[in-house]
């Protein structure tokens, strides 16, 4: 069955401080979201669950079809992709369940030593990989058909995976037919966050890196790395998540899909390497007092902490699909310093390791942006 992922957040909202029921349900009544793909995907559930019941019981009769509207509720699943894939994986783990109770039915004469070989075994079968999340339901299911007493009788060992097939193929057809669910609106929240906390961060090393001298507590700097980094595995999350959601989905061509937020987001997740790469030669060059790293002249820091502002704000604009990255200030500032450590003989040796070492992720950094 659909189940909310971490982390998945709701659209902005006037209203999202009211965390009581109504305020819940009116979010998800007027805002694309989290809530409103929960109260989806949870009518879709309930509506396959009945589907399953009454085509079971009225149409074919089947005794006790308790299996079909359960294997209904758990295949509408996060995606369409999930939703088949676990249509197989389901169908093959009860079958083999099924299959399990009717050998040990047959086999052993006391239920309760045939109850507890055959959810011993099916445990362990279903512990196979393939079946992924569905492999629990060979025991399970091997149990079941022990406990009503229907090992030995081939009619009901069929109907218990007639029951299963149906109920699963109801499931799989709700969520593949009605509203797929896609998760476009995931990229576009989570370009925004990775965005700011790549620009709050570069803005952080812009204004440390214009300090007479290099700061002994580097404690909030390296918090914000941490959040940072929090944000990219959450964006990697959300694009994993966005591009299954797309898989064998008929609505994959709308908006909603977020294909267009995807290129951006993928661009800013790439720029996390170089980012981190620079707080670290920032946190060498600061933390030294000896050779061979010494902090880089102040004119120098200047200009470096320049790039690093105007960096954050491309790095921004990165976020924001259709608005042009202004990059020529960066490069014009890139120039400048990589002409520095070339010429100015005067800086030392030193001084000009230390800003050669924040100078290149820099350049990295400019690069990623120009082949986004």
């Amino acid at each position: 069955m659909f189940r909310p992922n971490q982390g998945e957040q709701t659209s902005a909202d006037p209203d999202q401080h009211d965390r009581t029921p109504f305020g819940w349900v009116a979010r998800a009544l007027r805002i694309p979201g989290r809530e409103r793909r929960i109260l989806v995907q949870t009518a879709k559930a309930t509506l396959a669950a009945t589907a399953a019941w009454l085509l079971a019981t009225l149409v074919l009769r089947l005794p006790q079809p308790f299996l079909a509207p359960y294997a209904a509720v758990f295949l509408v699943e996060a995606t369409v992709y999930r939703s088949l894939r676990g249509w197989v994986q389901q169908v093959g783990s009860v079958a083999l369940g099924v299959l399990l109770a009717a050998v040990a039915g047959q086999l052993i004469p006391w239920q309760a030593v045939a109850l507890a070989t055959v959810v011993f075994v099916g445990l362990l079968a279903g512990s196979w990989r393939r079946f992924g999340d569905s492999g629990v339901w060979v025991g399970v299911t091997g149990m079941l058909v022990i406990s009503y007493g229907t090992a030995t009788e081939p009619v009901l060992l069929g109907d218990r995976l007639l029951e299963t097939a149906l109920g699963a193929a109801i499931g799989v057809a709700v969520n593949t037919l009605i509203f797929p669910p896609l998760y476009g609106e995931r990229l576009a929240v989570a370009a925004g966050r990775l965005a700011t906390a790549l620009a709050g961060l570069l803005e952080s090393l812009s204004d440390l890196i214009r300090r007479e001298e290099p700061p002994d507590d580097l404690d909030e700097l390296l918090s914000q790395a941490q959040d940072a980094r929090s944000q990219v595995l959450a964006a990697e999350e959300a694009v994993g998540l966005t591009r299954e959601g797309r898989r064998l989905n008929l609505r994959r061509g709308r908006p909603a899909a977020g294909a267009h937020h995807e290129r951006p987001l993928r661009t800013l997740i790439g720029l996390w390497p170089a980012v981190s790469q620079l707080l670290v030669a920032v946190r060498t060059t600061a933390g030294r007092r000896e050779h061979p790293f010494e902090y880089p002249w102040p004119d120098a820091r200047e200009s470096l902490a320049d790039l690093m502002h105007h960096l954050a704000g491309a790095v921004q604009a990165v976020a924001a699909v259709g608005e042009p990255v202004e990059l020529d200030e960066c490069r014009a500032l890139l120039q400048k310093l990589e002409e520095r450590l070339v010429t100015a003989e005067e800086d030392g040796v030193p001084a000009r390791l230390g800003l050669g070492t924040m100078t290149l992720p820099a350049r990295l950094l400019v690069e990623k942006l120009e082949e986004r």
